[in-house]
């Protein structure tokens, strides 16, 4: 089911140059997805239409931060990180509240693009050598045990997502491992009955990031796209774009003057005009 959409144009303050607009880890994300929809989402203030909030995955994602946060406060690894092996507690930090909160994040100025660049993180754990770890929490529901993203048609976005986190939190001064964690919640469909209740498997996937070299460049390529002035390409697979080309040639069939049939007259009526000459 579709989302209400807001017809109206954002506040020119949200907009690039406003004094509100920052740029996210998924506006970053977007303009790899689509040049278009991100020029005319930041510039022009006109924002893809939104699908419905999953509601039962924001559920997940604040009682997962419930439960990392008692072993937060105690210094104690959660039994899931003892399960897997993982040498590391989760970390506490003064700004952990804010780095996680959808409109601060983790922010850090850019001095080559002038950019505020901002992600917001579900967790980060430390090592005993004080390396931070980016953790990301994931719900799904899928047939069979979790345990890689190979075979994730999301793998690809959620690695950049790793990967920019990683990169703002060395930005910032902190040394951070290459290696970082989704903790994943599949909900189990395979049960003899619901009885009210939504059973979940919980896995540990690693994922080896590391490698930001890609982000320079592409903040350099966002800045000379927001400062153009022409409508950029679309990307190549973004469906939103070609709905839009299609409507589009259909209004333009629609308007054009249909061609005007010439009439057939009857040929009796036809040979009766030729028998009076």
């Amino acid at each position: 089911m579709a989302q209400y959409f807001n017809a109206k144009r954002r506040s020119a303050d949200w907009n690039y140059g406003g004094k509100n607009w920052k740029l996210s880890r998924s506006k970053i994300e977007l303009f790899q997805q689509c040049p278009r929809c991100f020029y005319l989402d930041n510039v022009m203030g006109v924002t893809r239409p939104k699908t419905p909030s999953f509601t039962l995955n924001i559920a997940v994602d604040e009682l997962l931060k419930k439960e990392f946060d008692i072993h937060r406060s105690k210094g104690s690894a959660h039994p899931l990180m003892k399960e897997y092996g993982i040498d590391a507690v989760p970390f506490q930090h003064k700004d952990m509240d804010l780095w996680r909160h959808n409109f601060t994040g983790i922010q850090y100025p850019h001095k080559a693009t002038g950019f505020l660049i901002t992600g917001a993180i579900d967790d980060v754990w430390v090592t005993p050598k004080g390396e931070l770890m980016v953790v990301d929490y994931k719900a799904t529901s899928k047939e069979g045990k979790i345990i890689t993203l190979d075979d994730s048609d999301w793998h690809g976005q959620y690695k950049r997502q790793v990967e920019i986190y990683q990169w703002l939190l060395r930005q910032i001064g902190f040394k951070v491992s290459k290696i970082g964690y989704f903790v994943y919640v599949n909900g189990l469909a395979d049960k003899k009955a619901f009885d009210a209740k939504l059973e979940f498997d919980i896995t540990l996937v690693p994922l080896e990031g590391g490698d930001d070299a890609w982000i320079e460049p592409i903040l350099l390529q966002i800045k000379e796209c927001l400062d153009g002035s022409k409508l950029p390409a679309s990307g190549k697979t973004c469906e939103y774009c070609a709905y839009m080309n299609k409507y589009r040639e259909v209004l333009q069939e629609k308007a054009a003057p249909k061609p005007v049939k010439k009439k057939e007259e009857d040929p009796d009526i036809e040979a009766s005009k030729q028998s009076l000459f």
